[in-house]
């Protein structure tokens, strides 16, 4: 409903309207791979579908989770230069410096995930007579592998969290100064996108990069509860996508705009359906009282 939204009803195209319009295809994808994952836990736990699709809806997660980090510290970024320097960023903020930004946040996305192509995610367990995906992977992978998390907590994760941390501190210090006459819905509005970034970041994404930099802050970890703990925190990190319309509502005005239209409508609608139900309930017990009056 957003990526079309964004597409056929959203008539200006800002620099938001295109970061917008790519966080919510990223939340697309994701949708995309569940029904896979869905049906591996309905058959308990056994991956049916090949190696190659075990990659690609594991591949396909982690991509969601990098791009939409990248693409709200984006956010981030284009709201501090509306709201700080809303004048002289008027020549930087143009929708095509916006997709060439979002071009190459898919392409450092898309790079991030391609070393877990390369491990053999699938685990064959004979004493179950199940395939798993991504639920068990022994620790000598899990060593092999853990410059290469830290890297990607530092790269998709810290930075991004620091940058939106410093651009809405920010934007709510130059709403509130003296010389800015904000409406208080502006400043609302920035307070309440603010929360719901920095929200996605700490609640969804911020469990599993922690665990991702744990095997370097811990001596000698117990990488079974370690990995539970990750797999939980996938979880967790799904919540991202329920998150992210707020971050669409909240950082346009033009998305306010659709959503309170559509509201009014079906409002109206509602009425409109009201009223003819009682006006065709009132000609009925009219038509009737006039049966009865001529039988009479």
């Amino acid at each position: 409903m957003a990526v079309f939204m964004f597409l056929f009803k959203t008539k200006l195209k800002k620099p938001a309207f295109i970061f917008m319009f790519n966080l919510a295809s990223t939340d697309l994808f994701l949708v995309i791979v569940l029904p896979f994952k869905i049906s591996y836990h309905f058959l308990g736990h056994n991956w049916a579908l090949g190696l190659h699709l075990c990659r690609f809806a594991t591949c396909t997660f982690f991509g969601n989770i990098f791009c939409s980090v990248l693409l709200m510290a984006a956010i981030s970024i284009d709201r501090f230069l509306a709201v700080v320097y809303p004048m002289q960023s008027l020549s930087w903020r143009t929708p095509r410096r916006a997709s060439l930004a979002c071009g190459v946040i898919w392409i450092v996305s898309i790079s991030g995930v391609i070393p877990l192509m390369m491990i053999a995610q699938t685990e064959e367990i004979a004493q179950l007579n199940i395939t798993t995906c991504l639920d068990m992977i022994d620790a000598y992978k899990v060593l092999q592998f853990r410059y290469y998390a830290f890297l990607l907590s530092t790269l998709f994760f810290f930075i991004p969290l620091f940058i939106s941390i410093v651009c809405y501190v920010c934007i709510i210090k130059k709403l509130y100064s003296p010389d800015v006459a904000a409406s208080p819905s502006k400043k609302r509005r920035a307070i309440l996108l603010s929360a719901a970034v920095l929200c996605s970041f700490v609640i969804c994404f911020g469990p599993m990069n922690i665990l991702f930099v744990s095997p370097f802050i811990i001596p000698n970890p117990d990488y079974g509860c370690l990995f539970f703990a990750f797999m939980i925190s996938l979880c967790i990190g799904s919540i991202n996508c329920c998150i992210d319309p707020l971050i669409y509502y909240y950082a346009s005005s033009e998305c306010q705009r659709q959503v309170w239209r559509f509201l009014r409508l079906k409002k109206n609608s509602s009425f409109r359906k009201d009223t003819q139900e009682k006006t065709d309930s009132n000609a009925t017990t009219f038509s009737s009282g006039l049966n009865n009056l001529s039988q009479a």
